[in-house]
């Protein structure tokens, strides 16, 4: 996955906007040593690379990683990097920060990923587009880590008609429908996804639409919904959203629906991991 410098460089000067005061009023930047990071908790990692690119940017003499997705238990080290002093503490909560909040996402990521898949091995979770600013590089690496699908990167991506679109459209939801092959043949290049609740799904199914997104239907009623729309049409995609989370993401699955889009996996408690630092004898 390709995230830019220039993030990696905003990410940095958030922390030091300067100098590191406290490293050069001891008089310790230029001392040689080792930080080597490593975890409390068990978890999937996320953001070794990127680190290690800040490192080499601050000017890092050698680093080792494990890479973004290996599984670790409480005590594992999973980078070490060697420099001078100075160099070290620039990164030091900086790339704290990646491993903890990212590699948290990717553990709950994996985590849902499993319970859906071994309840519908067809069902992919997709994360939503609704995550905090300034966080979609690093929140995008950690979802996918963690074995997830991205549901929309962007409003350039996909077509997906919500109510807040028909509330616009001339004729409202009956003229839309009407008009569905036309609108399909403009974008013929892109599937044409609607979102609906139940009662106006499968009008849309059956006027052709690609895909249906179903906005918080209880998972105990899907499956008569999703067998329905699949006998209109077996080829359109069924997506479960809204309210969708780690406790009902199994019973979601369950339903026969093709993927199910959350929002739940761009937020999580940080896992508990730490740096120590040993300088050369």
């Amino acid at each position: 996955m390709y995230i830019a410098d220039s993030y990696l460089e905003e990410l940095i000067s958030e922390d030091v906007p300067s100098v590191d005061l406290t490293t050069h009023v001891l008089g310790i930047g230029g001392h040689h040593g080792c930080i080597e990071y490593f975890t409390r908790d068990a978890g999937v990692l996320c953001g070794t690379e990127e680190a290690e690119r800040i490192y080499h940017m601050l000017g890092a003499e050698r680093v080792e990683i494990q890479p973004s997705g290996t599984q670790l238990a409480p005590g594992d080290v999973f980078m070490r990097v060697w420099g001078r002093a100075e160099v070290l503490h620039m990164g030091w909560k900086c790339c704290l920060n990646i491993f903890e909040y990212y590699s948290a996402l990717a553990t709950k990521t994996r985590a849902m990923v499993d319970a859906v898949h071994a309840e519908n091995p067809r069902c992919e979770v997709l994360t939503t587009r609704k995550r905090m600013s300034g966080t979609k590089p690093l929140d995008t690496k950690a979802t996918l880590v963690g074995g997830s699908f991205p549901h929309r990167l962007g409003l350039s991506e996909t077509v997906l008609v919500f109510a807040q679109h028909v509330a616009f459209y001339e004729g409202g939801i009956d003229a839309l429908i009407a008009d569905i092959p036309e609108l399909k043949a403009r974008c013929c290049e892109k599937k044409f996804f609607v979102e609906a609740d139940a009662s106006d799904a499968v009008r849309f199914v059956e006027a052709g639409v690609d895909g249906i997104q179903l906005d918080k239907v209880p998972a105990d009623k899907l499956a008569q919904l999703v067998r329905t729309l699949k006998g209109i049409n077996p080829q359109v995609t069924v997506i479960a959203a809204g309210g969708v989370n780690m406790e009902n993401a199994r019973a979601y699955a369950a339903s026969g629906v093709d993927g199910i889009a959350t929002t739940c996996l761009h937020f999580a408690k940080p896992l508990d991991m730490s740096a120590r630092m040993v300088a050369d004898a």
